[in-house]
């Protein structure tokens, strides 16, 4: 069985948890690493510990989508790795919510995802090879009070996903949904003394998608849950 191989891969949404976690990883298995988000400005320190380049680019603006790939695709090289990892919430008790802001989080949420993917496929399908994705959360199985803007988004993700897995996958291109099912630990954020790991290690989280990276096409993953052992099913 053909472990998968990837050279270039782009993480869209970038910043200083899951996808500086997923950065370091991919670099030190030998892929060079591109980064994209809203301001770059934050990613300078992660662009010098692992070489990756940094593009600006709203997710939510086909043309700037369309322009990222073009540029990371001269700069660097066309990506055969893409990961989607931007979100965004808008939080209230229903009535009280802002459409323009309910609008604003479910397109970076899963109109983002979508543009991403299609730039995406569009340049892996006539190579028959490579990977897209998706970084899920708990509201991507259920949606939580005063959080229906952050549900909808990522319900709508989750149904992106399961629809390309099902239309990309014969073609080489594997898919996959992640559902990141509790809190991620950062230096702003850590668990309490008397509940050790009960927060996502964002390099765990990162060890997760690489091992579903490295499945043979015979027996791929398209969607894994993680949680720590306080969360409930």
């Amino acid at each position: 069985m053909e472990t998968p191989k990837y050279k270039i891969a782009l993480i869209v949404g970038a910043g200083e948890g899951l996808s500086a976690s997923l950065a370091r990883l991919f670099s030190r298995e030998g892929i060079r690493v591109a980064l994209a988000a809203r301001q770059i400005e934050k990613l300078g320190a992660l662009c010098t510990e692992t070489g990756a380049s940094a593009f600006a680019c709203d997710a939510t603006e086909p043309d700037e989508v369309e322009r990222l790939f073009g540029l990371v695709e001269r700069e660097i090289g066309v990506p055969d790795l893409v990961v989607y990892n931007a979100s965004t919430r808008a939080r209230g008790a229903f009535v009280d919510l802002v459409p323009a802001e309910v609008a604003q989080a479910i397109a970076v949420s899963a109109y983002g995802g979508f543009l991403v993917a299609q730039q995406a496929a569009t340049r892996m399908l006539p190579n028959k090879h490579g990977a897209i994705l998706f970084t899920g959360a708990s509201a991507s199985i259920k949606g939580y009070p005063q959080s229906a803007p952050f549900a909808m988004g990522k319900f709508a993700l989750r149904g992106l996903a399961q629809s390309l897995a099902r239309e990309l996958s014969p073609q080489g291109i594997h898919v996959a949904h992640f559902v990141i099912d509790g809190g991620i630990r950062s230096p702003a954020r850590t668990e309490p003394a008397d509940r050790p790991d009960s927060m996502l290690d964002p390099d765990a989280i990162a060890l997760s998608y690489w091992s579903v990276l490295q499945q043979p096409r015979s027996a791929w993953t398209s969607e894994m849950e993680l949680r720590p052992w306080v969360e409930k099913f």
